[in-house]
């Protein structure tokens, strides 16, 4: 038995080691508010969450797959939470039982009787969501588990299991068949069923007794006992195996459905949280790599959404065959909201989630890293330039073709010309090598210099700035200017010490 509601082929490895730049990403895309809002305060989807945000998918056809068994749980939202409940509440009955953690025959049998009598509970509640709803869901993944669950859990199944679990309680005793070797020691034990009881209590006195041999041990035999012991384990050794693999098994595909089940309950959270903020969600067309393009409406930067808790400023990009986007304009203005935002798109939409926008269209990058700036060293080892740098050297280290790498005011922690230099040579080799950037500057010397430079076509957005100089937190496509407003701010400062939360960066 298999869940396969994450992969087409196989189980979703939940131990998997995270990507180099994973801690990267979550600090620099805000990722934990993303999480901890898919999890609800269960520490298993946050698990999840935090697992399948990271490890992107570079196959078409499996984030369609996770598309159409998360567009069912929208749709049959109960289903799936019921799912994962039950399989949760089985969990929890086996952390209650005793485990004997020995190889002793009878106690193993013991053990296995009481976690299948578990799972067979568990199993049965499946059998009902899988009747309820097994007819109403199109995605794959869910109507092929829907199915195997009606299929292989029948009624015949559960009733032969019921009373197989009621044999091997062996309350009328164990019979055993043996052979004799030529010195009459015992050899190949086979456990019988036993033998069936008539109901008449009045027959089973006055029936006619077989033709058989009795021995009856005595209570002060202790060699006797510790005999009669072994025959019996001997012969419960095969079945008590038998019975814990097979229990063992069944609990293990309830631990992976669960975990997958995870996946889908988190995003259900996400989606219920995003819907009561009035913020728009949309399930991303996603495109091979080699066709180069992004199109995105009313993108927005979820983690600030809810943190804010309530819709924000959603901006566009359109983006076809650009490796790089350009982007610039005033401070506070909503750039580098905008370039989370384009961070966290991607990563959801190649996980198998809806994305945070009314429109998205991407293609499939083959790896995300984030260079944003850092505060200063607080051990004073090392400047900030040097640590840019060193970070640098280590994501050139992980790139591969058809990558992906997002700039926040890199670069900038030296001088403006030595700066816009370094950042014009880097972003050169990275877009020959075929590896998509975005780039947040302040640097009119680097913005300007690709501007002019037709070897490097870029798509340049500016944060908007009217007149007033107020900020409205939307990017327009423009070229680059020789200034980032900052007096705006400065005069801000001035007529209110203690401005109020703005919508970006």
């Amino acid at each position: 038995m298999k869940a396969h509601l994450m992969h087409q082929d196989r189980d979703f490895n939940l131990r998997a080691p995270a990507p180099a730049q994973a801690a990267d990403l979550v600090q620099d895309l805000a990722l934990s508010t993303l999480t901890q809002a898919m999890a609800g305060g269960d520490p298993l989807l946050l698990e999840v969450a935090n697992k399948a945000l990271l490890d992107s998918s570079f196959d078409l056809d499996e984030i369609r797959f996770r598309q159409d068994v998360l567009k069912d749980a929208i749709r049959f939202p109960d289903a799936l939470r019921e799912a994962y409940n039950l399989t949760g509440e089985a969990m929890a009955a086996e952390k209650k039982l005793w485990r004997s953690h020995t190889n002793h025959p009878t106690l193993v049998l013991w053990d296995s009787l009481h976690l299948m009598e578990i799972v067979v509970t568990a199993l049965k509640r499946l059998r009902h969501v899988a009747d309820t709803h097994g007819d109403r869901v199109q995605s794959e993944g869910l109507r092929r588990l829907f199915t195997m669950l009606r299929v292989e859990l029948d009624d015949t199944y559960f009733d032969g299991i019921q009373q197989h679990l009621k044999n091997m309680q062996f309350r009328s005793g164990i019979l055993l068949a043996t052979g004799l070797d030529p010195g009459n020691k015992g050899r190949d034990y086979v456990l019988c069923l036993p033998k069936a009881q008539e109901v008449s209590w009045f027959r089973r006195i006055f029936r006619k007794r077989p033709k058989d041999f009795s021995y009856t041990l005595d209570p002060r035999d202790e060699n006797g006992a510790k005999a009669l012991s072994d025959l019996k384990d001997r012969g419960l050794d095969v079945v008590a195996n038998a019975l814990g693999q097979s229990a063992e098994h069944i609990f293990n595909f309830l631990v992976m459905l669960r975990t997958e089940l995870a996946f889908y309950v988190g995003a259900l959270n996400l989606h219920d949280r995003l819907r009561q903020l009035g913020a728009p969600t949309a399930f991303p067309v996603p495109l091979p790599s080699r066709e180069r393009r992004q199109e995105l409406r009313g993108a927005y930067d979820v983690t600030l959404a809810l943190n804010l808790g309530r819709k924000i400023v959603g901006n566009d990009l359109l983006s076809d065959r650009a490796n790089l986007v350009l982007i610039t304009g005033a401070n506070q203005g909503g750039k580098t909201t905008f370039l989370r935002a384009l961070g966290q798109a991607q990563l959801m939409l190649q996980c198998g989630l809806f994305v945070p926008a009314e429109v998205c269209v991407g293609h499939l990058c083959q790896g995300l890293f984030t260079h944003f700036k850092r505060e200063e060293d607080a051990s004073m080892t090392r400047g900030k330039f040097a640590e840019e740098l060193e970070r640098m050297s280590r994501i050139v280290d992980g790139l591969k073709p058809d990558g992906m790498i997002l700039f926040n005011e890199s670069f900038a922690a030296t001088n403006e010309r030595e700066g816009s230099e370094i950042a014009r040579q880097v972003v050169s080799a990275l877009v020959a090598k075929d590896i998509q950037v975005a780039y947040v500057t302040h640097l009119y010397d680097f913005a300007h210099g690709v501007h002019d430079d037709p070897r490097l076509p870029a798509l340049f957005l500016r944060a908007e700035r009217p007149v007033e100089g107020r900020r409205t937190f939307k990017l327009e496509v423009g070229e680059p200017l020789p200034t980032s407003f900052g007096l705006d701010l400065f005069r801000q400062l001035l007529e209110d010490p203690l401005p109020s939360a703005a919508g970006g960066s």
